[in-house]
């Protein structure tokens, strides 16, 4: 269906002569030159034989080319597959299997990131959709696949009709499952749109007095939602490639930015670095990954960097919810806050009695909102699980309701949030028990030095592997932030019976990471 007012090209607007819609490195887009980069990017994917229902894996950093390439895919009725710059090449190759990708737009280089390399780790019979590469900032780079350079903004290509449905799937972000690798999370125009102007509306953007530092990756949720929100506002959205704390507070000081989103480790370093005040901001997002995020928080408010809790997911969008100035600053600071669509409807249900909790009380949150996501691609069995027959998305989360707001206090699963990213164990589970000399292997999130690590144990196969030989290994097939900072041998996993069977005591291999690490550190 239709409908230019939740179309993501809509969020473009008609008032082309307003400031300009981004700052990348300091050069200026203006709305103008986005729509005819759009356009642009549209032939050309046409061009590439890309049409309604093809999917185009995006593995670049944050520049111009993603957002157009997302804004392009819409017109066509194609589906970009958000693709993460930290991943390595056992998630590439699971992301491109899930989502039949036919192309795969990549940076030609990034930094320490060796693409090829990555790239040459993945077995085509692995990725059978996958027809060609389109390489960014160089004609090809040394692969199994066919390249072709993206050159959409620099020769012209026919138009292509559009076709606009704004309810097929458009986007599909990551997001951890029980099992190896990560579901895909399937949003649509409708969603995304209608959520960025839940955003502007509920945030009172104004084109004219509000700017964002955009320091998130437009890769997942966090990133893209902040972006949208902004641009549908009129708003400048200065953009950094990648996070660094220098360059973010040369921005910050430089172009009177009212708000940014990030972790409390982004605000953590950028404090680090300055003992100015920071006299324009008016509102910092932060989702609490760190112990000491409340200390961090009272020292940024006298710092004037106000930080605001939220709440957000893959699959109802980042920014779903988030403190107010009104609140006292205990509960502003606190995850969960006010959901940004007035249509958006939380509840809280008891994970023992199945029943609705009153405010106060704990349980498994749930939401019905228009930024719910479409559904898991591909994978019909786990949308059912996920949704309720009333519609509401059971986020596996645990909060309460506080007045017309909630409090998130913690993921309900054994999954772990490691380098901002929430990772299901078995993911690293599965690449270690593929390693030689490895039976099995259990893998847990620990406290170590006040940051968020997982530490794995394993059970041999004959002789005891060496921790470095697994290490290196990961390294090869994960992102950095997965790696164990400690592998640990054992005979066997500490275990109790249950109604439904013996069960791991994960508890208590948390309890015996940690006291091997202290041991060792003492």
């Amino acid at each position: 269906m239709h409908d230019d007012g939740v179309s993501l090209h809509s969020l473009i607007g008609s008032d082309t002569t307003a400031d300009p819609a981004f700052v990348f490195d300091g050069r200026p887009v203006s709305r103008a030159e986005f729509a005819r980069k759009v356009e642009q990017t549209t032939a050309w994917l046409a061009a590439q034989g890309i049409g309604k229902g093809d999917v185009v894996a995006v593995w670049l950093v944050n520049r111009v080319e993603w957002i157009a390439l997302l804004f392009a895919a819409a017109r066509l009725g194609a589906i970009v597959a958000a693709v993460n710059t930290r991943y390595r090449s056992a998630e590439v190759s699971h992301l491109l299997k899930l989502s039949g990708a036919k192309l795969l737009v990549i940076e030609a280089a990034f930094r320490s990131i060796d693409f090829a390399a990555i790239l040459a780790d993945i077995a085509g019979d692995d990725v059978p959709a996958l027809q060609k590469l389109a390489v960014v900032g160089a004609d090809a780079i040394p692969a199994q696949w066919p390249c072709v350079r993206f050159d959409a903004f620099d020769k012209p290509c026919p138009p292509a009709p559009s076709q606009d449905d704004v309810d097929l799937p458009v986007l599909l972000y990551t997001t951890s499952g029980t099992t190896k690798g990560p579901k895909l999370v399937a949003h649509s125009q409708r969603t995304l749109a209608t959520h960025a102007h839940s955003v502007a509306t509920a945030l009172q953007l104004s084109a004219q007095r509000h700017a964002l530092l955009a320091m998130l990756p437009f890769c997942g949720t966090f990133g893209m939602t902040s972006l949208l929100g902004f641009f549908a506002a009129g708003a400048t959205v200065h953009v950094l490639d990648a996070f660094e704390a220098a360059p973010a507070l040369k921005i910050l000081g430089e172009h009177k930015i009212t708000h940014t989103f990030g972790s409390d480790e982004m605000f953590r370093r950028i404090l680090a670095l300055t003992d100015a005040p920071f006299p324009h901001l008016e509102i910092c997002g932060f989702a609490a990954f760190q112990p000491g995020w409340r200390e961090l928080a009272a020292e940024a408010e006298a710092r004037g960097l106000p930080l605001y809790g939220l709440y957000g997911s893959s699959e109802v969008q980042a920014l779903f919810s988030i403190g107010r100035a009104s609140d006292a600053f205990a509960d502003r600071i606190e995850g969960g806050g006010w959901p940004m669509s007035p249509d958006a409807k939380v509840r809280v249900r008891d994970t023992e009695t199945g029943e609705l909790t009153v405010p106060g009380i704990s349980g498994e949150i749930e939401i019905s909102a228009p930024s719910r996501f479409l559904g898991y691609f591909g994978n019909p069995e786990a949308t059912r699980d996920a949704i309720s027959a009333d519609g509401f998305f059971r986020t596996g989360d645990i909060g309460r309701l506080r007045g017309g707001a909630f409090v998130y206090e913690t993921r309900a699963g054994d999954a772990m949030r490691l380098g901002g990213f929430l990772v299901a164990p078995g993911e690293i589970e599965d690449e270690l028990k593929s390693c030689a000399g490895v039976a099995d292997a259990q893998v847990v999130a620990v406290d170590l030095k006040g940051q968020a690590r997982c530490v794995a144990f394993v059970i041999p196969a004959g002789t005891s592997p060496r921790q470095e030989v697994l290490t290196a290994h990961l390294r090869e097939r994960l992102a950095g932030y997965k790696i164990p900072a400690r592998i640990y041998v054992v005979d066997a996993f500490p275990v109790t019976d249950s109604a439904n069977g013996v069960k791991i005591q994960r508890a208590k291999l948390r309890a015996m990471a940690m006291e091997r690490i202290a041991a060792e550190l003492s």
